[in-house]
């Protein structure tokens, strides 16, 4: 009897994408309930694992605030997925954080990253005409602190340089859209401009204390918004 080969890879790729429609299939069953004309934090997991609604109960931060990110999500993918993450909810204010999956293979262009973003700007402007649009600056890494070989490989394509170059095709899009441009590394990066260990799980994604300086950054922004 010969061994069946297990093509992990594969495994992987399809367990990823189930996790993916597992969580539009949640909020297709939370937002019903929400209260429109909120404010919504979208994009990838780096936006997923803000964990906003702790913060908001740790410091009393009077504001109703919805996450609908979702790991994994690419500029295409968070396109697809508008009407769960965004559009069902109408929110007044939404914060963007997507596109450095585009960056982490070999494929990606710069300017496929800025069309499909560009993209999804121009959906959000023709359904919600009203929504005030935050696209947030990309965070650092730290390749440094991976010992992972899948993740040392993605750190060959997603570097810092091209980070901040993506962040600065954002904060075009955001000029051009009307939109508020937020930069909040500023208390995330070490003397050389990596993400500060300490703040890091694997060289990208952040625990908590590396999240708390971003809220810091965008509180005056939701006190603006709560004033209004």
């Amino acid at each position: 009897m010969t061994e069946q080969t297990v093509d992990w890879e594969t495994f992987f790729r399809e367990r990823q994408r189930q996790e993916k429609e597992d969580k539009l299939a949640r909020f297709r069953h939370l937002n019903p309930y929400v209260r429109k004309g909120q404010v919504v934090f979208a994009g990838s997991s780096l936006m997923e694992q803000f964990p906003i609604y702790e913060f908001l109960l740790d410091f009393q931060l009077p504001y109703t605030i919805y996450n609908r990110g979702v790991g994994g999500f690419t500029t295409d993918e968070f396109y697809a997925a508008l009407e769960d993450c965004v559009f069902a909810l109408e929110p007044a204010h939404l914060f963007l954080n997507i596109g450095t999956n585009d960056l982490n293979g070999p494929e990606y262009r710069l300017s496929r990253l800025l069309d499909n973003y560009e993209k999804i700007l121009q959906a959000i402007r023709g359904r919600l005409p009203a929504t005030r649009l935050n696209l947030m600056a990309y965070y650092p890494v730290n390749p440094a602190v991976a010992t992972i070989p899948h993740m040392q490989e993605i750190f060959r394509h997603r570097t810092n340089a091209r980070i901040r170059e993506a962040s600065e095709g954002v904060r075009a899009l955001a000029a051009r859209y009307g939109a508020r441009f937020l930069d909040c590394n500023a208390g995330l990066t070490d003397a050389d401009g990596n993400l500060k260990a300490e703040y890091t799980i694997e060289g990208m994604h952040m625990y908590a204390n590396g999240y708390k300086p971003v809220l810091d950054a965008l509180l005056p922004v939701l006190q603006e918004i709560g004033a209004q």
